[in-house]
């Protein structure tokens, strides 16, 4: 059974007991360890109805690319496939799910929908309209993170340091074995199957920002690259993960983003594995408290995104140093053709427009560095924010967002000692980073990218 505290009702309809059960998937796009859909299951079998699965595409989503459309179409084509195994229909719906959504659930006659819980503004808002445009229950599952977001804190927390007891606390109640979805037992026809490519051609998007080739998409693949790691790469991650050369990753977070794999999953395999406690506890701090630390700051903080989301020192400080004189200031279009003084930065840029994911150690002097060579901190933002957003396989997450604000307004930092442009923003520099690892190397990784790429 799905434990309660999961959920959340968003409206004041009822639940119907004829008529089938809809979970409207979004943000968590696997059939497997997922609670939304298996709680959507068990309240189908519940009333002895159908249970079918919908997907919402719009045909253009804020400065998204291909790339991202490409991740996320193929994960659906396997989730599709896999669902018509259990007999379970799968529908893919186009255009607003203001609109879409309540429609299906008329002509369906369905009797309650769920859905999963994102806590970016834009889909927040989607929820909130479609619960209101439904006469039937609107249920919200968090099926993203370990501890629900609104049980691991009612508030926003001021660092990871005050959140990590909390979930600690409650680790043992949710990092529980998942039981599997089975067979639908009240069978609906199975509508006919999806032409992907027609999909994909129907959509307006940046075509520019190629797919990948160096990652696959989908459940099955995450899998993999799980094990790999888990067998692998986890050994030494406590020492080698921010060594952006060694690349001592998991590679998982455009599949965490993607909900194609999730962190409960991959808790549960981390946790078995033989490495060393030390890489297993590293990286079971950022996969658990720091992405749900995340989660926590974009739920609470309407102004996630914003200076004003800030903490108070931060804020002060930003301003304080608001109109010194910036060395060096590049527009936009600067930033993302890799056209800085900076070939380390430039480097970063290429890494991230080429192969759709920058090393975290990078992300962050790159966010600093956007700040020291922009107007003010919030151009600074929206800076990096459209670049992250545009490029990276993982872009418009939680994460990346508190990674932008982490770098330019110290979210979840302490505040440190004053200098010209960051006050007391931490700081970082290139000869600091010449001390962590070997910048030469990375360079000649992806520097060398920039004539190839722009020509």
């Amino acid at each position: 059974m799905v434990d309660l505290r999961r959920t959340r009702v968003l409206n004041e309809q009822p639940i119907l007991p004829t008529g089938g059960v809809v979970y409207w998937m979004q943000r968590d796009q696997r059939v497997q360890d997922n609670w939304a859909l298996l709680y959507a299951a068990e309240c189908a079998e519940a009333v002895g109805q159908p249970l079918y699965v919908v997907f919402n595409m719009v045909t253009k989503f804020s400065n998204g690319a291909m790339r991202q459309f490409d991740f996320l179409l193929r994960g659906l084509a396997e989730v599709e496939a896999e669902l018509r195994t259990l007999g379970i229909p799968f529908y893919m719906v186009r255009g607003d799910c203001v609109e879409t959504i309540p429609a299906f659930v008329s002509e369906h006659t369905i009797g309650h929908v769920v859905t999963d819980f994102n806590p970016l503004r834009f889909t927040a808002a989607w929820r909130t309209d479609v619960a209101n445009r439904l006469t039937v229950r609107l249920t919200e599952v968090d099926a993203h993170n370990v501890v629900p977001a609104w049980v691991a804190s009612p508030k926003l927390e001021f660092a990871a340091y005050t959140l990590r007891p909390k979930i600690h606390r409650l680790l043992t109640e949710f990092l529980t074995p998942m039981p599997r979805l089975g067979v639908s037992t009240a069978l609906a026809p199975l509508p006919p199957l999806i032409d992907w490519q027609e999909l994909s051609d129907w959509l307006v998007t940046d075509r520019t920002v190629a797919p990948v080739t160096w990652l696959e998409p989908g459940t099955t693949a995450a899998k993999r690259r799980l094990a790999t790691f888990c067998n692998e790469g986890l050994y030494d991650y406590a020492t080698k993960r921010n060594d952006p050369v060694l690349n001592q990753l998991s590679h998982l977070s455009p599949y965490l983003h993607f909900g194609q794999i999730g962190a409960q999953r991959i808790a549960l395999e981390v946790s078995k594995s033989d490495a060393d406690r030390e890489s297993r506890d590293a990286y079971l701090e950022e996969l658990i408290v720091r992405r749900e630390l995340a989660d926590n700051f974009c739920f609470y903080n309407s102004d996630y995104d914003k200076v004003s989301g800030a903490h108070a020192w931060a804020q002060k400080t930003i301003t304080e140093h608001a109109t010194d004189v910036r060395e060096y200031v590049y527009t936009l279009a600067q930033f993302e053709a890799a056209q800085t003084h900076d070939e380390l930065w430039n480097a970063a840029q290429l890494q991230m427009t080429t192969t759709g994911k920058m090393h975290g150690f990078m992300r962050m002097y790159w966010a600093k560095k956007i700040l020291e060579w922009t107007p003010d901190a919030q151009t600074a933002i929206d800076t990096a924010l459209f670049l992250n957003d545009k490029y990276e396989l993982d872009g418009r997450d939680p994460g990346g967002v508190v990674g932008v604000m982490w770098s330019i307004c110290g979210v979840h930092d302490r505040a440190w000692n004053p200098r010209p442009v960051f006050g007391k923003i931490r700081y970082m520099n290139y000869n600091g980073c010449k001390r962590k690892f070997d910048i030469a190397a990375y360079m000649a990784q992806y520097g060398r990218k920039r004539e190839s790429l722009f020509a």
